[in-house]
């Protein structure tokens, strides 16, 4: 991640960015409990994205680029994370990298965070 895109960092559009995909993920994680059982892949998979976006949110406050994919690559390199109800611990962490890997891609590129639309 040490090349930072020339196109200027919008921290504030980062963090709309952000608070989209938290609101996303819960509605997912709701219909996903109606639906019961079959949908416990689902539940865990917006659970794990919106336990991202939380823990990236206050490093995306900040009007550097930089200090946002440090935070991304601190998150990467946990062995574990702590999330509370969840169905299966090893699928929402697979889930959790997946969603910093997207994170750390779109940071690097600086590209993605006007996409704001419920399904990506």
């Amino acid at each position: 991640m040490t090349s930072i895109s020339p196109k200027a960092w919008d921290s504030e559009l980062v963090r709309k960015w952000l608070e989209s995909r938290i609101e996303a993920a819960r509605l997912d994680q709701v219909a996903a409990d109606i639906r019961g059982y079959e949908a416990q892949d689902d539940y865990d998979k917006a659970a794990a994205e919106e336990w991202v976006c939380r823990a990236v949110k206050a490093a995306a406050s900040r009007d550097d680029q930089a200090a946002f994919a440090a935070r991304l690559k601190e998150l990467l390199g946990q062995d574990e994370y702590r999330i509370t109800g969840i169905h299966d611990d090893r699928r929402t962490e697979r889930h959790v990298r997946a969603t910093l890997r997207k994170l750390s891609r779109m940071t690097k590129a600086n590209a993605g965070f006007e996409n704001t639309l419920r399904y990506q």
